[in-house]
Formats: C-alpha cells, sequence, structure tokens
C-alpha cells in the first residue's frame, strides 16, 4: 500500500510517545558533569530531528514518571534515569530544555503525565510518597498505586499539573493510566468507579484551565472503549473494564485530545476506530498504534498491518500516535521509512475551535529581498484577539501566485516564533512566491498575508512599471538617445540587489537568469544610475 492513499490533510496530529522511564527512549545516558549533560541534550537533539524528519507535530514526554520527575519540582523528587540515582539532579532542567528544542521546531510539547502508578512498592518515588500519604498508596502484587477513591489523590495529581502548566510553556498535559487498575478488587459500583476518575480529571481540568485555557488536556485510554453492536472487546474496554469515561469527557469539555491505545489488528482495531471517530464530539483523537508489535519479542507483525492502521485512520480523519519513539527510530520493518512517504509534507495541529476564541488578525506588512543566498522574509502587524501569551507564524510558498493556502503541499514552516525567515534558493531556480499567517496558541490561523506581486511591489515603491519585451533569451534595450553617457546597463531585483551588468548594446543575453520579475538601469562612467524599466522572464 502505497504512503498518501488519501490526500495529506492540512490539519492532523501526528504524535509519539517518548519515553524516559529507565531511559528506554531517552536519555541513553546518565548527567554527572557539563559533558553528561551536554551528551543527553545531543541526545534529544537527534531524535527530535529524526522525528521532524517524518512529519511528527507533537511529542508526549513521560515527565512524571513513577511518583518522579523530569523537572526540578517542589512536590516529587527527581527521577533516576537522568543522573542515575532517584532524587538527585542532572543539573539542568530537562523540561525546559525539551521545551526550547520542540518550539524551534515547530513542535508541540505535551508533558505526559504518569497518574495513579508510583513504582515498585519499595522504589524511590513509591517510598517518599508512602511516608506522606500512607493510607493513599494501595498495593496490588509487587506494585503501588494511588487510590482513585480518595478525593485527596485527586488534589495531589492537580497539584502536580498545575505546577507544571504555571512554571512551563507547554503545550498540553497528557495523562496516563487515569483509570483503575485492571486488578483492582471493587467494592463499589461501576458507576461510581467512573465517577472517582472523573472526579480526578475535573479537578486537574479545572487547575490547567484556570492558568492556561491553550493548554491541552489528554489522555490515552485503554483502546477500545466499549462492546459494539457487532463486535465485543473481549472484556477489555475503557468504560466498563477500568471504569475510564474517555468519551464522556470529551462530550463534557473536560478533555480536548485522546489517543486511544489502539495496540490491536483487525477486527480489534478498525470498527473501535470507527467508533472513537463517531464519539469526538468535533475534538481531537489520534490514534495509538503499536509500532512495537512489529518486533519479533512483540507480535512479529508485518509492516502491512500499520501501514493500513494509519491509511484508514487518515480516511477517518483520526491522528496517529506511535508508541513508541524507539521502534519507530529504529526503523523496525521499514515503518520509519513508510512514515516518511506517509507524511511527506507538513500537517499543523488541528485548532481548539470549541475553545470560543477569534483568531488572529493576518500580518500587515510582508517584504521578501531576494539574494544569491536565499529569499529572506520579513513580516509583522499581526494582532492577537485571543488570551493567549503570544502568536506564532505560518510560512507558506509557491510557484504560483497568489499562494494557495489550504494545500498542506505548500507549507514550508509552521509554528514559527520569529518574524523573519531565511529560504535558501539555488541559481536556475523557479522564484517562488510567499504569504504569511498568524497562528495563536490555540491554534487558530488568520487569512494570509500575500506576498505583494512584481508590479503591486513596483507601484508601491512609486516606480509606474514599463515593461520592457524579452523572449526569455534575450532582452531588447531602449533607445540610448537622451543618456549617450550611458555605457552599460545593470540588471537588479526588486529590491535593488545587483544581479548582472553588461555593455549597452541593443540586446542582451538574460537566459542564464531564471523566471521572474526584475529591474533594468543604466550606468555611466561616474556611477550614475537611471531606470530603464522593468521586465518580467516566464518562459512557460
Amino acid at each position: 500500500m502505497l504512503g498518501g492513499a488519501f490526500s495529506q490533510p492540512k490539519h492532523e496530529v501526528r504524535a509519539v510517545w517518548l519515553t524516559t522511564i529507565g531511559g528506554i527512549d531517552w536519555p541513553s545516558s546518565y548527567a554527572h558533569d557539563g559533558m553528561g549533560i551536554r551528551t543527553q541534550q545531543q541526545q534529544l537533539i537527534k531524535i527530535l530531528d529524526q522525528l521532524q524528519a517524518v512529519g511528527i507535530n507533537t511529542i508526549l514526554l513521560q515527565t512524571r514518571i513513577r511518583a518522579t520527575t523530569l523537572y526540578p519540582s517542589d512536590i516529587e523528587p527527581w527521577d533516576g534515569c537522568l543522573s542515575g540515582r532517584p532524587g538527585r539532579s542532572p543539573g539542568y532542567d530537562p523540561l525546559q530544555f525539551a521545551i526550547d528544542q520542540c518550539h524551534r521546531r515547530g513542535m508541540e510539547l505535551h508533558a505526559w503525565v504518569v497518574t495513579l502508578p508510583v513504582g515498585k512498592w519499595n522504589t524511590y518515588g513509591c517510598q517518599q510518597l508512602r511516608r506522606r500519604y500512607p493510607s493513599l498508596i494501595k498495593r496490588i502484587g509487587e506494585e503501588g498505586y494511588m487510590t482513585p477513591e480518595s478525593p485527596v489523590t485527586a488534589d495531589y495529581l492537580a497539584d502536580i499539573c498545575e505546577e507544571i502548566t504555571r512554571r512551563y510553556d507547554i503545550d498540553g498535559i497528557h495523562l496516563d493510566y487515569i483509570r483503575y487498575p485492571e486488578t483492582w478488587r471493587h467494592t463499589i459500583g461501576r458507576a461510581a468507579a467512573r465517577e472517582n476518575i472523573t472526579y480526578i480529571v475535573r479537578r486537574i481540568s479545572q487547575r490547567v484551565k484556570l492558568h492556561k485555557p491553550w493548554v491541552k488536556l489528554s489522555c490515552s485510554p485503554v483502546g477500545k472503549f466499549d462492546d459494539l453492536a457487532r463486535y465485543r472487546s473481549g472484556g477489555w474496554n475503557a468504560y466498563n473494564k477500568v471504569c475510564q469515561d474517555a468519551q464522556g469527557w470529551l462530550s463534557d469539555g473536560l478533555m480536548d485530545q485522546l489517543y486511544p491505545m489502539l495496540y490491536f489488528k483487525g477486527n480489534q482495531f478498525y470498527p473501535f476506530a470507527i467508533d472513537w471517530q463517531e464519539n469526538s464530539y468535533q475534538r481531537t483523537v489520534a490514534a495509538g498504534l503499536a509500532v512495537y508489535m512489529l518486533t519479533r519479542a512483540e507480535g512479529n507483525w508485518p509492516l502491512g498491518e500499520v501501514q493500513r492502521q494509519l491509511n484508514v485512520s487518515r480516511q477517518l480523519g483520526l491522528g496517529h500516535c506511535y508508541f513508541r519513539a524507539r521502534f519507530l527510530l529504529d526503523n523496525i520493518k521499514g515503518v520509519y521509512d513508510y512514515a516518511n512517504q506517509f507524511d511527506r509534507q507538513p500537517a499543523l495541529v488541528p485548532p481548539m475551535t470549541w475553545a470560543g476564541q477569534l483568531p488572529p488578525t493576518p500580518p500587515t506588512t510582508l517584504t521578501v529581498n531576494s539574494t544569491t543566498d536565499g529569499d529572506h522574509l520579513a513580516w509583522g502587524g499581526a494582532i492577537d484577539r485571543s488570551d493567549g501569551p503570544y502568536l506564532l507564524y505560518n510560512v507558506y510558498a509557491s510557484t504560483q501566485q497568489p499562494v494557495d493556502i489550504s494545500n498542506a503541499a505548500n507549507l514550508i514552516a509552521v509554528r514559527r516564533p520569529w518574524s523573519t525567515l531565511t529560504v535558501p534558493r539555488g541559481n536556475g531556480q523557479r522564484p517562488l512566491y510567499y504569504a504569511v499567517t498568524a497562528v495563536n496558541r490555540y491554534g487558530q490561523e488568520s487569512a494570509a498575508k500575500q506576498q505583494p506581486s512584481a508590479l503591486e511591489w513596483a507601484k508601491s515603491m512609486g516606480k509606474e512599471p514599463q515593461l520592457l519585451p524579452n523572449d526569455g533569451l534575450s532582452l531588447d534595450l531602449p533607445s540610448q538617445r537622451g543618456m549617450l553617457d550611458a555605457d552599460h546597463v545593470m540588471i537588479c531585483s526588486l529590491t535593488g540587489n545587483l544581479l548582472h551588468t553588461s555593455p549597452y548594446t541593443r540586446r542582451i543575453s538574460i537566459a542564464a537568469l531564471p523566471d521572474g520579475f526584475y529591474e533594468l538601469r543604466s550606468l555611466n562612467q561616474k556611477g550614475i544610475s537611471h531606470r530603464l524599466g522593468f521586465f518580467i522572464i516566464k518562459r512557460e
């Protein structure tokens, strides 16, 4: 099956779970000193570069691990994956570093918070939490869990999520294991148990949205919500087995996104994916894909299974999320190569249209300065009409004008925090036209500011165009009468950059110039120059 069997959408969540527990995705070494810090950071930079290359726009970074954290928390200790010793700082703030690196690449970063599991009974994080809240942690086998049946759990987890949201410029909070353990011995009814989990979600949502309403709240529910009319869940579902009312959270506005763990195939995948789509309530759903099942040790799936799941998810209007980063980057059975083909064009994360915010006004200025090393763009004047902290920008380019911003193929830069961009250009390449839009933190996009056409630009500069005839290979020069001392002519870009000089003859060659709009000027021995006119090269 070829990648892109369905058209490449402009808006689509393309995510990956980046796991830090035990350093199984990152980091692969410990930080004890400056060299160790740089090594960890370079590892993450390489991972993000590889993920960006295959179109990933959302990173779910495991931030609360097992009652331990990836950042300097006032509530819980450091996880040992960073320094090699639980409770010990690695000497820098990995969460801040990851946010900066993701935003530099136009990616969103969502802080992945493991909620109820707190690790093996005698591990550092579990021990610390048991000392503080001895009645809050329940033991099941060798594992400790925060009980969902105490309101203290809800407030404690809300404290964690609020701390992350308040301190960091994250794009989302992603809740994992926000459900009853499957081996929990229930002493209350399923409806009451579901309400316990929903209460935790509600408390977290209230605290997160209080500070930053644009931060997306999501979770990774069990992949099958409930039994369907024609297909049974085999006793493993979100709603009844683990009391996780994820579709209700979308309906009630408690969550903005879902990443259901659809780690199945055949009729245990496709009908349940349809069910998630039909009950998305205009929110965003991304299918969690089990690329780990491609390995011999897990399921030894053929690559074609993941290919079909990707294509069907796109046909349904679902995004996709790989579990987990290492299996994708290791290119198991060619999955990374296929992802590169499938998501060959960039995509924007779908906007939070339900948030009730107005999109920004478009930029009012856009200048393009074409030089031998590329096109230099600068823009400004957009106004944010939401309550977000700042604007981002999307840049589009096309050989046609005006640029079609509905076509994902024209996207060349997404969620750019700066109002400048240089686009490298080679000699002989067809000229590009540009458009820029502003984006608020809710993902809502303004109308486009289009690059002025050559004629519009010339008129705006007080240059009434006089177009000189040419056949794409040679240019007829105007009579030299009145400028007898002008012995040379100059060909310049519209921004005044000198591209070519030639003796003043009746006809000069322009075969080496790419298609575009140019200004012709005279030049005498004293360096005095006059405009002779403009010409357009269009060889089509």
